[in-house]
């Protein structure tokens, strides 16, 4: 059975850390392209960041460029997205989910292309 998990949300404080982790199973991640999402209460889902699996090129929406940054470890068949310099309007729960390979390149992956949706994670920034 295929299944594609978010984890590692948590309360963390304005300027704090945090490493969500996208797991896979059933299926390798690295045949297609990995975004991260999230929706905050009341607003609608928005494309955070997105990895290649073609070059391993990335791309980040502008309110998190310089903050954010996603990786993948292929033996672990996981993708991860760093979080740092939080900030409160950074809370949300946040999904990670597949799309054609060929997408990110340069730009968000539309949420329209997704193949799958995985199961998201709360984050919540505040003091």
């Amino acid at each position: 059975r295929c299944r594609l998990q978010a984890s590692g949300g948590g309360l963390v404080q304005p300027g704090g850390s945090q490493r969500l982790s996208c797991a896979a199973s059933g299926f390798t991640l690295n045949y297609y392209a990995i975004g991260w999402f999230r929706q905050a209460p009341g607003k609608e889902r928005e494309g955070v960041s997105c990895i290649s699996p073609r070059d391993g090129s990335t791309y980040f929406a502008d309110s998190v460029k310089g903050r954010f940054t996603i990786s993948k470890d292929n033996a672990k068949n996981t993708v991860y997205l760093q979080m740092n310099t939080l900030k409160p309007e950074d809370t949300a729960v946040h999904y990670c989910a597949t799309a054609p390979r060929t997408l990110c390149s340069g730009y968000i992956i539309p949420p329209g292309e997704i193949y799958h949706w995985g199961k998201g994670t709360l984050v919540t920034v505040s003091s």
